[in-house]
């Protein structure tokens, strides 16, 4: 397989990433809005999928070298938390709409865009690692952008935005990940030292969100016992996954 399939099929797989975000915004064709112990289950499902997936990425980097492994994987924390910074904390203006429900709506858009971008280098860097990890890699996150679907149709369909609209702003927000995902690849191929650095960083970024976004979000609106069981479950299925897939 040459360099330009290869590249073309971690374009598709990114890309199939950032459509899963627009299935999210389904359940409010038949819904106005979506309960938040329905949303706190779908992200505490979403949160152990994706630590299932930082596993598998720490693994890989591990086996290669666990001191770079280690120093890309707080590289990709000092991202998210660089990003979170630069937020600001502004009224901003969203359409039609002013003040709080503007600010609310542009927050998660932004939130959920900014670390796309890190969910799209962890495909790119995945296929570093070999076809079974790329898999696991891009399926979890795919499973992950759908609850990140629904959370932007929470914010925005109460507010007037169509189904359709819902949609095409949830698959905007992960279009950073088919952007990132090709370049992220081209540079740990030309660069193979940098891998387990590339596979710790994703994994930081990952672990990170999930400790400080998904889980606390999904224990403000439901009990800690379903939560934990969810997101164990989840974690475990995701382990599997990867076992299956060699």
């Amino acid at each position: 397989m040459t360099v330009t399939d290869d590249v073309w099929r971690v374009f598709l797989y990114a890309l199939a990433t950032a459509v899963a975000t627009g299935f999210g915004a389904l359940p409010f064709a038949f819904v106005r809005d979506l309960s938040p112990r329905a949303m706190a289950l779908a992200n505490a499902g979403a949160a152990g999928l994706m630590l299932g997936a930082s596993i598998g990425l720490l693994a890989e980097g591990e086996s290669v070298d666990p001191g770079a492994t280690f120093v890309g994987a707080l590289l990709g924390v000092g991202f998210v938390r660089l990003t979170q910074a630069l937020l600001g904390d502004r009224e901003p203006e969203f359409g039609a709409l002013r003040g709080a429900g503007a600010r609310r709506v542009l927050l998660v858009l932004v939130v959920m865009t900014v670390h796309s971008f890190a969910e799209g280098v962890a495909v790119g860097v995945s296929f570093g690692g070999g076809e079974a990890l790329a898999t696991a890699i891009t399926v979890a996150i795919a499973v992950h952008n759908v609850p990140e679907g629904l959370a932007i149709g929470a914010v925005l369909r109460p507010q007037g935005a169509s189904v359709l609209a819902c949609a095409g702003w949830a698959v905007f927000s992960s279009l950073p990940q088919p952007v990132m995902a090709v370049p992220a690849y081209l540079f740990v191929r030309q660069f193979a030292a940098l891998l387990p650095y590339g596979l710790g960083f994703a994994a930081g970024a990952m672990v990170f969100l999930v400790l400080e976004e998904l889980l606390p979000e999904a224990y403000a609106h439901e009990g800690a016992p379903r939560i934990a069981l969810v997101a164990v479950v989840s974690t475990t299925a995701m382990l599997l996954f990867q076992q299956l897939l060699g």
